[in-house]
């Protein structure tokens, strides 16, 4: 099952990076997306931010192991972020110089796919879809996309892009999961679904806490997000959710992540969630939930449980 998004094609799942040149070394991260594309994912998720640039150097070492082959995985890549101290605004400037680093981290000539990290509404529509659409052009960019945009601002893209016939948004990436769903449902999807945008959930995993392992009085030791996922581990919507998870896992075998991905890929616009894997045994409850067809009433069971 693939999602064509502009002129790429992509799989069910894509792999999250953000935790490379953090908790995953160069070789790590190479073991990773080995696994991952003979696994069948095609699809891998970086930015300039992740790791300090590392995540992107990380799969740029990957890919010249591979020798600088990448026509099999769609590669994508983020720039504009406030905590990003280097590229921190959408500024012309700052979007062709993180571009031009960013293929160099990547050793690759053209990024795949193309997020503003985070919208930046001190620089107009016109400057930034006029930027994305000269990278476009100059062979730097395939497709453009958004993340961390409100509803008002992503129809002011897209529309300008229409009106211009300049380069469009071709997917959104929103936080959104079990856990998070206030983030995506509502305005932002309605405008996703009336653009007709590919989604990409950040955080579907909820930091971990839908894998099952974070539990009231567990103590997860090796997890990088142990503090991030303790908003959930003793709210009544977590272990209404986890219930629901573990009701269903006993009727199925599935593991937990692999519920909660397929969950997520049911709702509206979803075309992969994005899932990371620190170690290689994580990767197989990511790549299994392609495969996993919920019934309705254990849709309805999740989405109960998680309102």
């Amino acid at each position: 099952m693939t999602t064509t998004i502009g002129s790429l094609s992509v799989g069910p799942l894509c792999l999250g990076t953000n935790i490379f040149g953090r908790a995953v070394d160069s070789p790590g991260a190479g073991r990773i997306l080995d696994a991952f594309v003979a696994g069948g994912g095609d699809f891998v998720d970086t930015a300039d931010l992740y790791g300090g640039g590392l995540s992107e150097t990380y799969i740029g070492d990957w890919l010249a192991a591979r020798g600088g082959r990448h026509d099999d995985v769609v590669i994508a890549t983020k720039v504009g972020y406030p905590q990003n101290e280097v590229y921190k605004d959408l500024k012309p400037a700052t979007i062709r110089a993180a571009v031009d680093d960013s293929l160099g981290r990547l050793r690759i000539d053209t990024i795949d796919l193309l997020y503003t990290h985070h919208d930046d509404e001190t620089v107009s529509v016109a400057d930034i879809i006029g930027t994305l659409d000269d990278l476009v052009k100059a062979g730097k960019v395939r497709e453009i996309a958004a993340s961390n945009v409100s509803p008002e601002r992503l129809t002011e893209f897209m529309e300008f892009s229409a009106a211009e016939s300049k380069a469009a948004y071709v997917a959104l990436q929103p936080h959104y999961s079990l856990m998070s769903r206030d983030t995506y449902e509502g305005p932002l999807a309605d405008v996703s679904e009336k653009f007709d945008l590919a989604v990409f959930p950040y955080f579907a995993l909820a930091m971990g806490f839908l894998t099952g392992k974070h539990r009231p009085g567990v103590t997860v030791d090796d997890s990088v997000r142990t503090s991030g996922v303790a908003q959930y581990v003793n709210s009544e919507r977590g272990a209404k959710v986890l219930a629901a998870l573990d009701a269903i896992a006993a009727d199925t075998g599935a593991e937990l992540a692999s519920i909660a991905l397929a969950w997520l890929s049911s709702r509206q616009q979803v075309a992969a969630p994005i899932a990371s894997a620190r170690k290689l045994d994580q990767l197989p409850p990511l790549l299994a939930a392609s495969s996993l067809t919920l019934t309705p009433t254990q849709l309805d069971s999740l989405t109960t449980a998680s309102a």
